[in-house]
């Protein structure tokens, strides 16, 4: 990368004072080698003003090159090119600028590379049911297919599937936005694990898994309800999505250094180390993480919850194999 004759002076003022020191230093050299040579006054004091000129213009042709550079760039971005950066190796205020302007643009790419992913993966999310209804719909309008209970059973599964989908996409835009008010309140943690076990107890039977819950009856919680319902439903059912056949899943509460702990254990092929952060993301799929059926939205989902309450949520390897959801909420 390029430097400029300035670049190792920390302030814009000592770079400003340093310009009108050498233009004065400049024209004191000029005017007195002039006077030695008995040149003509109005001709050494030309020369001396355009020498003064020229070292100013290359000083601050420098000083301020990262300010065109960012103009380009912005009229790039404005475009819809994040590509662009400008040079940042001056260590005063406009270096400054210069480098918080880049992190800013990496992260507006960053930004509109989830929201092309974004458009993608609803795309091929809504695409998906949506095709599978009208083939059914083709085939009952052609008589190729006739009106039986399994295929109008099909059809609501393809509804329900797309009903979801809609719905897991307002939540997550409206957590984004902030639009989501946290209604808190204190409740002992087994109600809440009670309620998952319930609800999604005959889900697990239907593939073959057992749903059990184990949990500090003395523990409460300081959270909004309904949405730590939501989080544990998402969490639980991505478990029972990928736990084998025969298996366990299993939801705990305790608390730990501090913190209320909840886990969602499942013995399913588990999470890759370096998926373990990318799984939160949305649409993200791994191979083993989130291969299946799901919309890729619930972690995401529940991650927004999560950091609502001032908690945090990661995935670990479980022993003997499976994978492990911890979320710790402040107590």
């Amino acid at each position: 990368m390029r430097t400029r004759p300035l670049d190792a002076l920390g302030s814009i003022k000592l770079k400003l004072g340093v310009v009108i020191v050498a233009a004065v230093a400049v024209t004191v050299l000029v005017v007195t080698f002039g006077e030695r040579a008995g040149l003509p006054a109005l001709a050494t004091g030309l020369g001396a003003a355009l020498l003064a000129l020229a070292l100013v213009q290359v000083l601050a042709h420098g000083m301020t090159f990262p300010l065109r550079e960012m103009v380009t760039a912005a009229r790039a971005m404005a475009r819809g090119d994040y590509s662009r950066r400008v040079t940042a190796t001056s260590r005063d205020e406009v270096g400054e600028l210069a480098r918080a302007f880049n992190t800013m643009a990496a992260e507006l790419a960053e930004v509109d590379r989830m929201r092309r992913d974004l458009v993608a993966n609803v795309s091929h999310e809504l695409r998906t049911p949506i095709g599978a209804l009208r083939a059914t719909l083709e085939n009952l309008v052609d008589g190729v297919e006739p009106l039986e209970q399994a295929v109008l059973e099909r059809m609501l599964a393809q509804t329900e599937r797309l009903g979801r989908l809609v719905e897991q996409l307002l939540d997550l835009s409206k957590l984004e936005s902030g639009a989501v008010p946290l209604e808190r309140g204190h409740f002992p943690a087994g109600k809440l694990l009670d309620r998952v076990v319930r609800d999604w107890r005959h889900r697990a039977e239907e593939q073959g898994v057992r749903l059990e819950a184990g949990f500090d009856a003395a523990l409460r919680l300081d959270a909004d309800e309904d949405r730590m319902l939501q989080v544990l439903e998402n969490l639980v059912a991505n478990a029972i999505r990928h736990a084998p056949e025969g298996s366990k899943v299993i939801v705990r509460a305790y608390r730990e250094d501090g913190h209320a702990r909840l886990e969602v254990v499942d013995e399913g092929p588990g999470i890759p180390p370096e998926e373990a952060e990318r799984v939160f993301e949305r649409f993200y799929r791994a191979d083993h993480a989130r291969s299946g059926s799901g919309s890729g939205l619930g972690l995401a989902i529940a991650r927004w919850i999560v950091e609502l309450h001032g908690g945090a949520i990661r995935a670990e390897a479980a022993e003997p194999r499976g994978c492990r959801i911890v979320v710790d909420l402040p107590a």
